[in-house]
C-alpha cells in the first residue's frame, strides 16, 4: 500500500511542479552548466547502494588555475537557494518512482557510513530511504547525529501512513517557513564526526 502511495504522489506532483523542474534545470544549466543533474550512490534498503538523483548545487571542484575551489564558493548563491527551498531534491520523486527510495523514511547517507552505525542504528535501513523523515522536520542538519539516527529508528519502529502524511505536511510547512533548513556542504567533515562518536562510543564501551 505504501509503495502505491509513494508511486502515485510522486508521478503526480513530478507533472504538477514540471514548470518548475523546467525552470530550475534551465537555471542551472545557465549558473552551473552542465551536468544539470548530480547523481551520487547512496546507502538504501537493506544498505544496498542505489544512485541518488538530485539538481546539481556546485561548480567545478577546480578553477582555471587548477586551484581548488572552496565548497561555499562552489557552492554560489543559486546552489545555496536550491538547498534550502529543497528544489536540488525534486528529482529523487524519480527514484520514488524507480523503487530506490520512499517519499517518507530515513535520509539517505553515504555508502561509507555504513560501518560506524551500532545495530540499533542500522536498522535505519530496514526500511526504504526517503525524500523526507522524522529527523528533516525535527532540526535537519541542525540536530546532532546521536538524535538524527534516534528518530530514524523511531520512525522504523512506529511507521504508519499516517505518520508519513503528518510528516509530508510538516515539511511542506518548513519549506515554506524556510525553517530549520541549514545546509551543511561538506560531507566528508561529517562522516569524520561519526567517526568521532564511533570512536567515543567504543571507548564507552
Amino acid at each position: 500500500m505504501k509503495r502505491l502511495f509513494d508511486t502515485l504522489c510522486a508521478v503526480l506532483i513530478g507533472l504538477l511542479l514540471m514548470p518548475v523542474w523546467l525552470t530550475v534545470a534551465g537555471l542551472v544549466w545557465w549558473h552551473l552548466g552542465r551536468p544539470i543533474l548530480f547523481r551520487q550512490q547512496r546507502a538504501g534498503l537493506n544498505g544496498r547502494p542505489f544512485v541518488m538523483i538530485k539538481f546539481r548545487t556546485m561548480g567545478p571542484e577546480r578553477d582555471e588555475q587548477g586551484q581548488r575551489v572552496p565548497d561555499a564558493a562552489r557552492t554560489g548563491r543559486l546552489g545555496r537557494f536550491l538547498r534550502a527551498s529543497s528544489l536540488d531534491e525534486l528529482p529523487e520523486l524519480w527514484n520514488v518512482i524507480r523503487g530506490d527510495m520512499a517519499l517518507v523514511g530515513p535520509r539517505p547517507l553515504f555508502i561509507e557510513y555504513l560501518p560506524y552505525y551500532t545495530e540499533e542504528e542500522r536498522r535505519r535501513h530496514d526500511v526504504r530511504p526517503g525524500i523526507t523523515g522524522l529527523a528533516q522536520i525535527h532540526g535537519r542538519n541542525t540536530a546532532g547525529w546521536a538524535r538524527k539516527l534516534s528518530l530514524d529508528v523511531h520512525y522504523v519502529d512506529h511507521r504508519s501512513f499516517w505518520l508519513d502524511l503528518k510528516i509530508l505536511l510538516a515539511t511542506l510547512g518548513k519549506v515554506i517557513a524556510r525553517s530549520d533548513l541549514e545546509v551543511v556542504p561538506n560531507g566528508r567533515r561529517r562522516l569524520d564526526e561519526l567517526r568521532r562518536g564511533a570512536r567515543a562510543k567504543r571507548d564507552a564501551g
